[in-house]
């Protein structure tokens, strides 16, 4: 991380959190119209995937309907849900975007995504040992976490992960790992089990069961369907977030740099660790405005699709400290995190002796 006084840090969030006032500043009727044509945007898309997949033994209209529902998917949980559950729209007052009551379209229960995402993740972003975002426990991508045998294989794990991401995510809260080790037992888990097996089953018997059996002469075909809308969403959910976290300048932290750290120093952390993409407008919509992982990472709670008007003021905050502003080309921010994910399959000594090579 880059050293920077005291001093430095004091005056880094004084400008950081004059854009957070300038925008909170300006919040209203915009911002609100934009959340609520997104919604209304969401529910025709997902209506017309569902009103067309009966029709799915025409198999471009099969393709139509799977790629309709699969984008309404991307947009709820991205564009909608992710965002509401940071609060980016509490104070519009409204139950239905609020981010204590939203429900998304995931097996992942909101107020398992809240204590994982919202408060562990943001709070301890990249620092190895508490940040358990980082590599989801699965995947090593620092030499700070010592090799295991069965990281060579990481790349299968990876894929796995992308194609049920929404099941590893729901599944996150369970710590497997420390389940592994026995710092923690079953039994400590079984109130999350239970929550999870509640949500996770309500989404399973909708997408796999009730949807099919609604339409029961095709029923294969809406199952089908419905099986490839989901790995759509988290195909391109997973990638969105490998690219905001996992590239190959996204920086890690360990515990004792970060110990009792000021607000200052947590934004420097949050902006030297973090990645965006470039890309057109819609890319930005579907990521969820999480290309501008940056800005996402450092003002959570602003609305996202604010953070293009704020981009540049957050890169003049970067240049005017020296601080690595981490962007790119979408596919050559993805390319950076496979070679992550390859390179720490490998135990260090033998990427090190690659390197000196």
């Amino acid at each position: 991380m880059k050293k920077m006084t005291e001093a430095q840090l004091a005056e880094l969030e004084t400008d950081l959190n004059a854009i957070r006032d300038e925008v909170l500043a300006d919040l209203g009727d915009r911002d609100a119209s934009y959340i609520r044509r997104m919604v209304r945007l969401h529910r025709s898309l997902e209506a017309g995937g569902r009103l067309m997949m009966p029709f799915g033994f025409i198999p471009p209209v099969f393709v139509a309907a799977t790629v309709t529902l699969g984008v309404a998917k991307i947009l709820e949980n991205m564009e909608i849900g992710h965002n509401v559950m940071h609060g980016q729209y509490d104070w519009m007052n409204d139950p239905s975007l609020h981010s204590q009551t939203y429900e998304w379209d995931t097996v992942c229960t909101s107020d398992s995504w809240r204590r994982t995402h919202n408060y562990e993740h943001h709070t301890y972003t990249n620092i190895i040992g508490k940040d358990r975002d980082y590599g989801y426990a699965v995947l090593r991508l620092t030499d700070e976490e010592p090799w295991k045998p069965w990281h060579a294989l990481q790349f299968i794990n990876y894929i796995l992960l992308s194609v049920f991401f929404q099941w590893g995510v729901g599944l996150h809260e369970l710590e497997t790992e420390k389940l592994r080790s026995r710092e923690i037992s079953w039994r400590e888990k079984l109130p999350f089990l239970k929550e999870f097996a509640r949500k996770g089953g309500r989404q399973a018997f909708k997408d796999y069961v009730f949807f099919p059996l609604l339409t029961f002469p095709v029923a294969p075909i809406v199952l089908a369907g419905n099986v490839g809308a989901n790995l759509i969403r988290n195909l391109w959910s997973s990638t969105v977030i490998f690219c905001g976290h996992f590239t190959q300048d996204a920086e890690t932290f360990t515990e004792e740099e970060c110990e009792g750290e000021s607000k200052g120093h947590w934004y420097l952390r949050q902006l030297t660790g973090s990645s965006n993409f470039t890309g057109g407008r819609w890319l930005h919509v579907l990521s969820g405005h999480l290309s501008y992982q940056v800005e996402h990472h450092v003002f959570p709670d602003l609305p996202a699709h604010r953070y293009p008007e704020i981009s540049g003021k957050v890169q003049a905050v970067c240049q005017k400290y020296g601080i690595h502003y981490n962007t790119g080309r979408f596919a050559k921010q993805y390319g950076t995190v496979l070679k992550r994910i390859l390179r720490h399959s490998l135990p260090e000594k033998v990427t090190g002796m690659a390197r000196a090579a």
